[in-house]
Formats: C-alpha cells, sequence, structure tokens
C-alpha cells in the first residue's frame, strides 16, 4: 500500500490495492484469491475491514466470493467498466488501442448529445462554466495552466449543462478515461493541448443555442480523435502482417 493509497481507510486501501492487482492480470478470471484470513494477514488489517472490502470488489463485479469456492475473479465481461476505479485500474494497467477506440465509439454517441441538449437547455450559469474552461484551455496554450485539466473541464461542464442527471453523473467515468484519452491523442498528434479553435465552435453553437451546430461540433472533435486511434490500430495490424 503505497502513496497512491494515502488518505483512504484501510478498507478502501485494500480494494484500490487488489483491484490494481486483477486489472493487472496477476490473477485471471477464474483464478482464486487469497482467503480472508490470508489478506488480513498478508495486509495487517482486520477480518472486518478485509470483509467490506471484499464486498466493494463484489459490487464493482471484479470477483465473486462464494462458500467452498472462496474469492475467485471474474471476467472482465462482468467488470463494471462504468464504475470510475475500475476504469483507473484498467487503464493504469494497460490502456490497451482497441480499450480507447472503444471509449471513443462511446463519447462520440454520448457527447454530441450532451451538446445539442445544452444548447437546448441555455443554462447560463452552466455555460459560463463552459467558457471558463475554453479560456483557460486559451491560457494553457500560453504555458499558463495545465492543458490537460482544463480540456477534462471543458467537456465535464459540458454534460453540467446538459441539466440531465444521467448525463451528470456520467462526469466521473468521462474524466476518468479522458486522462489516458488526450493525452493518447495529443501525443499522436505532436500537440500538447488539444485544439482550442475546435473547442471554441463547439462552446459557440451551445452558447448561441444552436442545436444542430453543437451536435455536429462535438461529432466532429469525437470522430477526428477516433480516426487517430484508427490510425494507430491499422499502422500496428501492417507491422504485424509484415512479420508474418
Amino acid at each position: 500500500m503505497d502513496r497512491y493509497h494515502s488518505g483512504r481507510n484501510l478498507t478502501q486501501q485494500l480494494v484500490h490495492t487488489l483491484g490494481e492487482t486483477i486489472a493487472s492480470g496477476r490473477y485471471q478470471p477464474g483464478d482464486g484469491l487469497p482467503s480472508e484470513a490470508s489478506l488480513c494477514e498478508e495486509y495487517g488489517i482486520s477480518r472486518s475491514a478485509t470483509r467490506e472490502a471484499i464486498k466493494m470488489l463484489t459490487a464493482k463485479g471484479l470477483i465473486s466470493s462464494r462458500p467452498r469456492q472462496g474469492i475467485r475473479v471474474q471476467s472482465r465481461a462482468r467488470w463494471n467498466l462504468f464504475d470510475p476505479d475500475v476504469l483507473d485500474w484498467i487503464l493504469r494497467a494497460s490502456p490497451s488501442l482497441e480499450m480507447l477506440r472503444e471509449f471513443m465509439q462511446l463519447r462520440k454517441a454520448i457527447e454530441k448529445e450532451a451538446a445539442a441538449l445544452a444548447a437546448a437547455e441555455q443554462d447560463r450559469d452552466r455555460i459560463a462554466g463552459i467558457e471558463d474552461a475554453l479560456a483557460r484551455m486559451k491560457a494553457a496554450e500560453g504555458g499558463l495552466g495545465d492543458a490537460v485539466e482544463a480540456d477534462i473541464a471543458f467537456h465535464i461542464n459540458i454534460l453540467n449543462a446538459t441539466n440531465n442527471p444521467f448525463y451528470i453523473q456520467l462526469g466521473s467515468f468521462i474524466e476518468t478515461a479522458l486522462r489516458v484519452s488526450i493525452r493518447f491523442t495529443n501525443r499522436i498528434k505532436g500537440v500538447e493541448s488539444a485544439s482550442y479553435a475546435n473547442h471554441k465552435k463547439l462552446y459557440d453553437a451551445i452558447e448561441r443555442g444552436d442545436v444542430t451546430g453543437a451536435s455536429s461540433a462535438s461529432a466532429a472533435m469525437q470522430s477526428e480523435a477516433l480516426e487517430l486511434i484508427e490510425s494507430q490500430l491499422g499502422a500496428r495490424q501492417v507491422v504485424a502482417d509484415a512479420v508474418v
């Protein structure tokens, strides 16, 4: 349990330690984890804290715990990918191109509709939040502030501006994956920050209430990122075919 886990109680520390271990592939689906008693001894925490950690990991879909079967790792198909912790563990362990592509496909479907809804809602306070994030992106281009944090804030504020609790609650999930995908796509493009001009176009459409324009601008941004990932997958396949 290292400094990454500091600030969490013992149950939370064990949840994150085991979650990262499982996501890293140390335990494969169907593998058994040590017993509760063994985990207590290994990590030096109480039986009640260990039992609570097992319950939390079970709720996240990573493991199952049954009498006479013990604690076993579930297949990835059962993991709750919308849980920010689970997604973070996976991305820390193995942010594959395939997974980034799948995330971008989901973003494209979600965010263009969120942008359209934000334009239709016209919540001026929340649109001001988008504008503030856009200003931070502009400042980051000049070396003032964190470009990735500003970019993330821009997209999260669009979700907030929908005034739809289902979109808003996707914020933690989107934020977690954006931290990986933004850096990846920027690296492919050879830039340190996302295009301010593209984000400004999206903001302007939302600000003036242009529902169609907002949806189109958002879809165009996601399509560009998706195409970058597809190009990397294609290049990797060419290399693989050449080796064969």
